[in-house]
């Protein structure tokens, strides 16, 4: 009996069986096509990395077992002991401890550059410099960067630019278009978008840097098991639908908590007061994410209060879920900075990431407000 099924299978196995030795030759002369072991490849991470590659734009991509193994992927691929690396100082807390604890043993070291001077890197670049790392949207500030400027300005320097998608998906940029090496993805967050999956993903606008990332994941185990595959496609498949409505919520939330005398600031692409909203309409047609970060009183019990009064927002250390979250940088996705790196970049107690989820805005308006109020 034939079995044509819509949906690909789950492969839940770690080996493959051939028939002979020279079936297991094949696999080694005619790449792609069969498969061997789990951790060199399976029908679901390979399902997962080429609808990845396509919403990018990319020459290939892999998936990983996390955000961060993307992230030390993508490092590996250009880097080796020796090299330099330059960061965007604005960055998620565990990308930087990352290169500070366990990159440095490589004796691969980093210069973490102000976003302000993202566009003028001489001052910044050595001779062992190989790329840049920023995201898209910074986390947790969202600041919006350049991304066509800044591949022009690391190209000039011949270094490669390294972004991290994350908060934008490749529904509102591709940075690949617009100049960029390698982006990333923690499909933990959007692309699956149902917090029941850990994942990652690098796509590189090289084929050559494709297949070097592959052997990377294979090596160092960083690849992806065919459950956690399997469920970041059914996700993937709803991205658009996801990040519109995620996008709605927000700006309506944002002009909202804009006028609340509760809150001190907010960070927010979408409004027109944030110093880059010009450029996140470029970047976003339009649509700004479901992402923000609100500041209110320099005070731990006022945001202890605010986190136990909301009933649609429970407090989670993670983001890009259907259902909407909070998370508290200060204590958790930077806990490991310094006090002076948390206030210079503008990670003080008051301090509260908001992520937006598509349940209904009056629910989300409503719970807000009596939190706040």
């Amino acid at each position: 009996m034939d079995i044509h099924p819509k949906i690909t299978p789950i492969y839940q196995t770690s080996v493959f069986k051939f028939e002979d030795l020279n079936e297991l030759e094949l696999y080694f002369s005619e790449p792609g096509s069969r498969y061997l072991y789990s951790r060199n490849g399976n029908p679901n991470s390979d399902e997962l990395a080429e609808a990845i590659n396509r919403l990018e734009g990319g020459a290939g991509a892999m998936v990983t077992g996390s955000g961060m193994a993307a992230i030390f992927a993508a490092i590996l691929a250009y880097c080796q002991a020796g090299d330099h690396v330059l960061c965007a100082a604005d960055i998620y807390g565990g990308s930087s401890t990352l290169l500070n604890t366990e990159l440095s043993r490589m004796a691969i070291s980093v210069t973490y550059v102000p976003f302000e001077q993202f566009y003028d890197l001489q001052q910044f670049v050595r001779p062992t410099t190989r790329l840049m790392l920023v995201e898209t949207m910074s986390n947790p500030l969202l600041r919006v960067a350049n991304l066509g400027r800044l591949s022009e300005e690391c190209h000039f320097h011949g270094l490669k630019l390294v972004v991290d998608n994350t908060f934008a998906t490749p529904v509102l940029t591709q940075p690949l278009a617009l100049g960029a090496d390698i982006v990333l993805h923690s499909v933990t967050k959007y692309l699956s978008g149902h917090s029941d999956v850990t994942a990652g993903a690098v796509v590189a606008a090289d084929e050559s840097i494709a297949a070097r990332l592959k052997q990377i994941g294979i090596v160092y185990g960083l690849t992806l098991s065919p459950m956690e595959s399997w469920l970041a496609v059914r996700g993937l498949k709803t991205l658009r639908l996801r990040v519109r409505e995620h996008s709605r919520n927000a700006l309506a939330i944002a002009n909202f908590l804009a006028d609340h005398s509760a809150v001190r600031e907010i960070y927010y692409p979408g409004l027109v007061q944030h110093p880059q909203h010009e450029l996140a309409v470029a970047q976003g047609g339009g649509l700004f994410g479901g992402m923000m970060s609100i500041l209110l009183a320099d005070d731990a019990e006022v945001v202890n209060t605010f986190m136990r009064r909301t009933k649609y927002f429970p407090f989670a250390p993670s983001l890009a879920g259907v259902d909407s979250s909070l998370s508290y940088p200060l204590g958790t996705s930077h806990r490991a900075l310094t006090s002076e790196q948390q206030q210079n970049l503008g990670i003080t107690t008051g301090l509260v990431r908001l992520s937006i989820g598509i349940e209904p805005l009056e629910e989300l308006m409503a719970d807000l407000a009596q939190a706040l109020d």
